[in-house]
């Protein structure tokens, strides 16, 4: 079994939603998709998702500025947070997106390097990881 490559696991790209509609909004959707101006539901529903965030685009951009977090996807690596650990200093993890911490990093790497999270979007990391950090997730 020397010839065996071991893959690492594929985290999802998305997320999955749930959200509740009265019978005349669906009753619209189903009208729009059976026009044909969308494909299914789904698709509606992103589109009218992908537009309000256009539309407020301009006010998601001075938020993210004034909390002084980063937009879209961030991976925090072993050697990152090794790194700040070695300089004695710890990680404010403020993120508008996907916050990845990498899969080999330890909890005890993670207590030591960093301080707090907030992730508004998404947060991938080890259930070890996230459990050791679960006082510092908001």
């Amino acid at each position: 079994m020397s010839n065996v490559t071991q893959i690492k696991p594929k985290f999802p790209e998305n997320e999955k939603i749930t959200i509740n509609l009265g019978f005349v909004d669906l009753g619209r959707i189903d009208l729009l998709v059976q026009e044909g101006f969308y494909s299914n539901r789904s698709d509606f529903i992103r589109t009218a998702i992908r537009n309000q965030i256009d539309a407020q685009s301009d006010a998601v951009s001075k938020t993210v500025e004034r909390h002084t977090m980063e937009l879209g996807l961030r991976d925090y690596s072993v050697a990152d947070l090794e790194a700040v650990r070695a300089a004695n200093e710890v990680l404010h993890i403020k993120v508008v997106g996907l916050a990845r911490i990498a899969g080999d990093v330890t909890p005890e790497l993670a207590l030591a390097s960093i301080g707090s999270i907030n992730v508004l979007g998404a947060l991938q990391a080890s259930a070890e990881v996230k459990k050791a950090l679960a006082g510092r997730i908001s």
